[in-house]
């Protein structure tokens, strides 16, 4: 497993950590968690699939929600995918776990090719290796990821995926990408938490810049990421999975804290993700979008500024 030669502000040499401190509740919390009285989603909610449009004329990128944190992102330097997860459960078996009540926005078979995937942990929300190895089989993409998960990609079959710490930027890739922080954890069983590292990704499109945050609480790293890497002229930012707050804040933004990173990032324009897809959380699954609405409101920004698209639904970025 690839991991930074020496301790850093985010690695003791074993484990990975956030370094402002918030690092999550104790797994001794998590019974608390599941007493949690829980609102009553829907067993399905119908979307109709579409085909992505074609990048064209002046646009940069053409960016589709499929669902959750997967992205279509198409550009003139190839076509990006974003934690694909075409699973019906975020979960390790197929029988039990968080199941999938909105079908993806694009079919599989109708997907462009594929030059490059990000992942951006290993939480099965976000990593399905089944999806990964048909993404591998039919495209051969490169891939990009924190360090510590390319053996997940390698099991998936991928060969010579690039493994980045934070504020490292690819080499040889379809184009320039930066990992950015987080403020998150990472682990797939009860005995290898934080022994990979999590992050976003920023896109580099020439002078333009998309920014996929993957999952994460609000923290200050959003504000460094602006300063470091200039402004972004799009957002995908996590809006769900929020409550409790007293077990979720460190880890999941709720959607004033996703308004406040859109500042904060000074975004042109963001998209909201991570919501209505899994019920991982108690919220109503309505819930992220009524607050977010409120929250975009009281801060004084339109509708354009932070949008919530349906999945297969896609939105332009242009010159």
């Amino acid at each position: 497993m690839l991991r930074p030669a020496a301790a850093s502000d985010h690695f003791d040499g074993q484990r990975f950590f956030n370094p402002s401190g918030h690092n999550g509740q104790p797994v001794s919390a998590v019974p608390r968690l599941i007493a949690t009285r829980r609102s009553r989603w829907p067993s399905h909610v119908p979307i109709v699939p579409g085909r992505p449009p074609a990048l064209a004329g002046d646009a940069i990128a053409v960016v589709t929600f499929i669902g959750h944190a997967s992205f279509l992102i198409q550009t003139a330097y190839g076509n990006v995918l974003t934690d694909p997860v075409y699973a019906q459960r975020a979960s390790p078996l197929p029988f039990v776990g968080p199941r999938r009540v909105r079908q993806p926005g694009i079919r599989f078979d109708d997907l462009p090719a594929i030059g490059l995937v990000l992942l951006s942990h290993n939480h099965y929300d976000h990593c399905d290796l089944a999806t990964l190895r048909a993404v591998r089989r039919r495209w051969h993409p490169q891939a990009v990821t924190p360090v510590g998960n390319g053996r997940l990609l390698r099991k998936a079959g991928f060969r010579g995926s690039q493994e980045l710490d934070w504020w490292e930027e690819t080499v040889n890739a379809p184009l320039r990408i930066t990992l950015a922080p987080a403020q998150h954890f990472s682990a797939r069983t009860p005995f290898d938490r934080n022994r990979a590292l999590w992050g976003g990704f920023v896109l580099h499109l020439g002078e333009r810049r998309v920014y996929f945050a993957g999952d994460s609480g609000y923290g200050g790293h959003f504000r460094v990421i602006r300063e470091r890497l200039g402004p972004m002229a799009l957002s995908l930012l996590p809006i769900g999975a929020y409550e409790p707050r007293w077990f979720m804040r460190d880890i999941h933004m709720d959607p004033a804290e996703a308004v406040q990173a859109h500042i904060d990032l000074e975004s042109t324009r963001s998209v909201a993700m991570h919501f209505g897809t899994f019920q991982l959380t108690p919220e109503a699954i309505d819930e992220p979008e009524r607050e977010l609405k409120e929250a975009r409101l009281a801060a004084g920004l339109d509708a354009e500024s932070f949008r919530v698209l349906q999945p297969g639904e896609s939105i332009e970025m242009r010159e």
